[in-house]
This record gives structure tokens, sequence and C-alpha cells, in this order.
């Protein structure tokens, strides 16, 4: 006997079901590609976050100068506090050698703080800042700082680090710090479990060779 034709009611559910998957497909193309943005939008959004800390001064993010203020520094003055702190873990004594000054704005001043390793083994550390008030940030220059830069510490060692800064004169100009008389700088040291190695000079080069 002839094969009965296939009606649209058997043939329905296979293009429902095959329609079905490919929707499917779909839906987890397009929500694997939404994951791997968002990855990407984090890990670009820490570069782009200090980026943007730096240039504007945002939560108390302090600028990097490059050269001194061109002319005199004002009379007016103001206190500038030096705070130290150190994270978990390191064993470190950090502490500022002069814990506030009063200085002109515009005016280049160098102060320092001092570092000792306390433990009896090698330890690194790196250190990060902020000034408050938090609006503050766009106007402390900074010329000379020991931050962001891995600090290795023999046991023992005792070291002392400078910071050269100066207070923008554009701070003057800023009606909402009229009343403004103290600035206070603020570091924390924290632990660097696996410091950045240090690029071999020539002649160490030369010396491992010889031993190979």
């Amino acid at each position: 006997m002839p094969q009965a034709p296939t009606t649209n009611h058997e043939a329905n559910p296979r293009r429902v079901a095959l329609r079905g998957l490919g929707r499917d497909a779909a839906v987890a193309a397009v929500c694997g590609l939404v994951v791997v943005l968002m990855v990407g939008a984090a890990y670009a959004a820490v570069p782009f976050y200090n980026w943007f800390c730096r240039t504007t001064g945002y939560n108390g993010t302090t600028q990097v100068a490059t050269s001194a203020p061109a002319g005199a520094p004002l009379t007016r003055k103001i206190a500038v506090r030096f705070d130290a702190n150190v994270g978990a873990g390191l064993p470190w004594k950090f502490e500022p050698e002069q814990t506030e000054i009063e200085v002109r704005i515009g005016e280049v001043v160098t102060v320092f703080y001092t570092v000792t390793n306390q433990s009896a083994r090698t330890t690194t550390g790196q250190a990060a800042y902020n000034v408050a008030p938090l609006t503050v940030g766009a106007y402390f220059q900074k010329l000379n700082c020991f931050c962001f830069t891995d600090q290795t510490m023999a046991p023992g060692e005792k070291r002392e680090m400078p910071v050269v800064f100066y207070v923008d004169p554009a701070l003057a100009a800023d009606s909402e710090n009229d009343g403004l008389g103290t600035i206070t700088l603020s570091y924390t040291f924290y632990p660097v479990r696996e410091p950045t190695p240090k690029p071999l000079a020539a002649s160490e080069l030369d010396k491992r060779k010889g031993n190979l």
C-alpha cells in the first residue's frame, strides 16, 4: 500500500523543535558574548579608574607634576599633616619625620618618611596614598614620591624616603576652599608577595653565561 503523505500535524513538531534549538543556540551565544564583554569591561575599568583619579584628583588622588610653579609662592599659608600606616602582614615601622608643617601655597617642599624593616628576612612593600579632604587631590602636586614602586628592605634595614610636593596656586582661586586650613597626606604600605624582578646588568648576564 502506498504510504500516506506526512501531514502538517506530524511535521510541525519537528520544525518547532529545530526552531527551538536554533533559538537556544542564539540565546547561548548572546549570553556568552555579554559575559566576555563584561569581563573585559571589568579589567578595563581598573586602569581607567586609576587614570580618572590621577587626572581629576577624585577620591583624594594627588597629581604628579613635572616642574615647579612658574610664579612665586603666595602669601597664604596652609598646614599639611602627614600620616603613615602599614598593612597587615608587613613587618615594617613606617612614620613621618614631621607630623605637620606649614607651607605657603605654591612653595616647593621636601619632607621625609622613615621606614624600618623589623623582621629578620628581606621583605617588599608598595605604598598607596591619598589626601584629605578628598576634593584637594586636584591641587596637591607631587614632584617626587616613593609610592607605587616596589620597596625591598633587607633585614633590619632603615631608609629615609623623600616626598617633594607643592600646593597648586589654583587652589586659592577655588571659592569652595576659601576656609581650608589643613591638608592631610596619608600613605599606607602594603606587602608585595612577588616583587617585580629587576633587570640584570650586562656584567651580571655575562657572569651567568660563564657559569652555564
